[in-house]
């Protein structure tokens, strides 16, 4: 038997074992919502098994051979490739695993060859023929087996080179990335990226592998780090990424951690990303209330390196906010990544340039609501003028006087004409009369930004006003509360009440402790229901103090409760994982969708 029915028989061989594979796999991918090849089409088949002598998907498009326009066949592929490998390894010398997996994993370049040869029946040895008398340029299957793709890396074919043994340091460079861990169809990403590293000489390459592995990093997260930065082995060792790992070591994150941020296929600027958390540093976040931030919102940092943070940073600095203001935003971040909530927020100012709102006003939104505007995504304009029947001048108004409204006219809901202008003014006298009982004068600067602040109609604010009083809560108390805590009257009564209620019946607190800690009814109640469903397994197991006020336990951060409370039993931080999964799936779904 020749060398080349040898291949043949073998290729043919693994190629049941392969496909095999790769339909269990494939079944058990769907079961998980995930498969590989959705993936990497490139490499995997995506229709179904073919019956002998079918025509199938070549890397997920349709291959035809040139001259007589049919579709490629399973065993002519299998044929094809073994022909391929055959010469790469037997007559170029190129090494046979590197022979292999040009073969196998350079679709586009196979199909190119196959539309010069003659299909006399034996596509192998028409191949072997050609290949005979017209050789190939062998960088082009080498980069598609690299993962890149032809408009990629025709700019990288050499101009006096055919043959790849003829550049020695490529090759070199090429096996000291396989043998380190970098899967091959990885490595083109590499070189698109940091051409320069290719041409190292002999052991240059490892060395600087090696000087991260000093880092305290494992070869498989150094693998992981390469290729998505590949210009980290450019030079000595980058000083950004080191700065990036030491300050997130210093918060609280290891350098595993931030392995699991990087996503796949994308690159990272560690010197942009450290840039931002100069930038958080700089309005005021601590160690602490960066560390709850990140692990709340690691997209801020790795979300395109951290560019959308920066902009929205950026940006509402230029619209008059303060240090102190981004960064109460930051803390109260809705559960959305921060490139959606960019992108509400641009949609919101396009919206209000359509209805013709003046820049002041507009500074004056984006000041005082950006959590506002960055949480929902607003319908159309055209949309919104047509279902709330009403003029520009007057929407803008509107809006300026009632901006919590603009949660009503996200996508997805039913948007509501708006209540006649007499309805408008009722509500404002409402709200300005329930303002003077709090003590404040009449057109005073106080009242008129109060006035702003508030929202809800005058009579929803006395409807939450007078749910607090019904709970138990002497009336000169409740003013005192809302002098400390003004925002607890932006909830809903349902909320209100549904809070109360579980301070009492699930918590076992007295009303009463709302006047010395008002604050509580502007938590979450999944906040609320960790920490105290963590903190009484603490006091089970007697490693808490049982007297914590109820302040104690919900205003810390998160890290603080760590440090203090979770940290002091061996199963602490275990048993807090598990319960945050439980409590925030459902709500993180909802938010979600």
């Amino acid at each position: 038997m020749s060398y080349l029915q040898k291949l043949r028989t073998l290729s043919m061989v693994s190629s049941i074992i392969a496909d095999n594979k790769f339909n269990l796999v494939r079944i058990l991918s769907s079961q998980i919502g995930s498969s590989p090849a959705a993936r990497n089409p490139r490499f995997y088949r995506t229709k179904r098994a073919h019956q002998a002598g079918e025509c199938e998907n070549f890397g997920g498009v349709p291959t035809r051979s040139g001259r007589n326009g049919h579709r490629i066949s399973r065993a002519t592929r299998k044929e094809a490739q073994a022909a391929l490998l055959e010469y790469l390894h037997s007559t170029r010398g190129v090494q046979f695993m590197d022979a292999e997996n040009m073969s196998k994993n350079s679709p586009l370049f196979l199909e190119k060859l196959l539309g010069k040869v003659e299909n006399d029946g034996d596509i192998g040895r028409s191949i072997t023929r050609f290949l005979r008398y017209h050789p190939i340029n062998e960088f082009e299957p080498f980069f598609e087996s690299a993962g890149l793709h032809p408009a990629e890396y025709n700019a990288f074919l050499p101009r006096e080179l055919m043959f790849l043994n003829d550049d020695g340091l490529l090759l070199e460079n090429y096996r000291v990335l396989c043998n380190y861990g970098v899967e091959q169809n990885k490595i083109g990403k590499i070189y698109k990226e940091a051409t320069q590293i290719f041409r190292y000489d002999y052991g240059v390459l490892l060395s600087k592998l090696r000087a991260y592995e000093e880092l305290d990093l494992s070869q498989a997260t150094v693998v992981k780090f390469v290729v998505c930065s590949p210009y980290l082995l450019v030079g000595g060792v980058n000083e950004g990424f080191v700065k990036v790992l030491d300050k997130l070591k210093n918060i609280g994150f290891e350098s595993s951690w931030v392995e699991e941020q990087l996503i796949d296929g994308n690159s990272y600027n560690w010197k942009q990303i450290l840039g931002l958390l100069f930038w958080f540093q700089k309005m005021g976040c601590s160690n602490e209330k960066l560390g709850d931030l990140i692990s709340q919102h690691p997209d801020f940092l790795f979300e395109d390196s951290g560019s959308k943070s920066l902009s929205l940073i950026g940006f509402l600095l230029k619209m008059g906010s303060s240090m102190i203001q981004i960064c109460s935003m930051f803390m109260q971040f809705p559960q959305i990544r921060v490139g959606k909530f960019v992108s509400n927020i641009r949609r919101c100012l396009s919206f209000f340039n359509e209805i013709d709102m003046g820049v002041e006003e507009i500074g004056y939104l984006v000041r005082s609501q950006p959590l506002l505007l960055g949480s929902y995504t607003l319908k159309k304009t055209n949309s919104l003028l047509a279902n709330l029947n009403v003029g520009k001048k007057r929407l803008c108004q509107f809006i300026l006087e009632n901006p919590e409204e603009l949660k009503n006219w996200k996508l997805g809901t039913r948007v509501t004409p708006l209540p006649v202008a007499g309805e408008l003014k009722r509500s404002k006298q409402q709200k300005t009369q329930f303002l003077l009982k709090l003590g404040l004068e009449e057109n005073s600067s106080k009242m008129k930004e109060a006035l702003k602040v508030f929202r809800g109609k005058g009579a929803e604010l006395q409807e939450r006003f007078d749910c607090i009083i019904k709970a138990g809560i002497d009336e000169k108390d409740v003013y005192k509360m809302i002098e400390v805590s003004p925002q607890i009257l932006n909830q809903t009564k349902d909320k209100i009440e549904e809070k109360i209620d579980f301070l009492l019946n699930d918590l076992g607190y007295p009303v009463s402790s709302l006047v010395n800690f008002p604050s509580y009814l502007s938590y979450t109640t999944q906040r609320v229901t960790l920490r105290f469903s963590m903190y009484t397994w603490l006091k089970e197991q007697g490693t808490a103090d049982p007297t914590l006020a109820l302040s104690t336990i919900i205003a810390c951060s998160e890290n603080t409760f760590l440090r203090q409370y979770v940290n002091h039993h061996p199963q602490g931080v275990e048993f807090w994982q598990k319960l945050k999964r439980e409590i925030y799936s459902d709500s993180l779904s909802c938010l979600t969708h």
